[in-house]
């Protein structure tokens, strides 16, 4: 997940560098391709981080501006983003183009796609103000679902859905909450996981961005440019359609109400249904699809947010987790088969009398 770009620094902001070799080696890297793109490495400042060890650098030109990608290869594998960054430009998405990679030190010059998320822009106080805005991001998702073919990305399998929610006991429950994940809170998340992962394999498969919400999708800075700048597309494979749309609706950082989240999500079901993309015919059937999607997806968050935090030193993530916790019990509420999980999520954040379960460590 990436932090939006904020206001780009002067050009004389320090770049600090922990390893001084990697702080050469950079050096040099730019200085060997300054003069084939124009650069001006004088200004190079930081453009944003990122939750994992990428961060991206900004860098001025003789007409305009680059970004650098730094990605340690001993702690980040570019290849995904090369490939998915050149199947989203084919499907006619709005990416950073690739201008040069140093594949061997994990250095990568990338088209400049502004300093403005959509999130930037966003009426947080007037849903509707933003309807046009999202249905440009739901024209994008449907450009890049409608270039699918089976076997070009990872699949969203069981196995990875399955790792992905293990990050919810393993992290939110266990290392934030002290919650000892045995007996009867095992037994409910075992059960409830299975029963979640059993709908989302139920979907059919497209491709998946993963993080396909406001703060990773750009203004364009060019007046012609109408299509919003897709970025942090490296973790995309091929699995539920409902994904990206829940992911969109469900935001880790925004929250609307179910009027709003139903307007877009049925403007975006028809868009899908007239490209012929395999939703569901009834919008009823789908929508809940979507829901269990995104209850998967926020569970899977909770714990990434947690994990930053207690892992990686960055707590500022963990301040968002009241959101996911409010759209796992929303979700929950409504469906028998998740009451368990609704009376394990209530006793562990206080939100209802602590009855049949004996955490231990609470």
């Amino acid at each position: 997940m990436s932090e939006p770009l904020p206001p780009s620094p002067a050009p004389t902001s320090v770049v600090t560098w922990a390893d001084p070799q990697r702080e050469a080696a950079f050096g040099r890297w730019l200085a060997g391709i300054a003069a084939a793109h124009g650069l001006r490495p004088e200004t190079v400042r930081i453009a944003s981080a990122d939750a994992s060890f990428r961060r991206y650098l900004r860098v001025d030109t003789n007409a305009g501006s680059l970004i650098v990608m730094d990605a340690p290869p001993d702690k980040e594998n570019c290849e995904p983003f090369v490939k998915v960054a050149q199947l989203m430009a084919d499907a006619g998405l709005n990416v950073p183009r690739v201008r040069a990679w140093d594949e061997a030190q994990g250095f990568m010059l990338l088209d400049d796609l502004g300093t403005r998320t959509m999130i930037e822009v966003v009426n947080r106080d007037d849903p509707y103000a933003n309807q046009a805005l999202y249905l440009r991001a739901v024209d994008a998702l449907v450009a890049w679902q409608s270039a699918s073919r089976p076997g070009v990305l990872p699949a969203y399998d069981q196995a990875l859905l399955a790792r992905e929610l293990a990050l919810f006991p393993d992290w939110y429950l266990e290392g934030h909450r002290n919650v000892k994940v045995e007996g009867a809170v095992r037994e409910t998340l075992d059960t409830v996981f299975a029963k979640i992962i059993e709908r989302n394999l139920a979907s059919p498969n497209v491709y998946v961005h993963r993080d396909f919400m406001p703060r990773n999708l750009m203004m364009p800075h060019e007046e012609s440019e109408t299509r919003l700048g897709v970025l942090d597309f490296q973790d995309a494979v091929y699995g539920p359609i409902t994904y990206d749309i829940a992911c969109l609706m469900r935001d880790a950082f925004l929250s609307w109400d179910e009027e709003f989240v139903l307007d877009i999500t049925v403007r975006y079901w028809q868009k899908a249904q007239k490209a012929g993309l395999p939703v569901d015919p009834d919008f009823g059937e789908f929508y809940r699809g979507v829901e269990w999607m995104g209850l998967q997806r926020h569970l899977k968050v909770a714990g990434i947010f947690a994990r930053l935090t207690l892992r990686d030193g960055k707590p500022r993530y963990l301040a968002d987790t009241p959101r996911f916790i409010g759209y796992i019990r929303s979700t929950a509420a409504r469906y028998r088969e998740l009451t368990p999980l609704l009376r394990l999520i209530d006793q562990v954040e206080g939100t209802e009398a602590a009855t049949g379960f004996a955490f231990g460590r609470v």
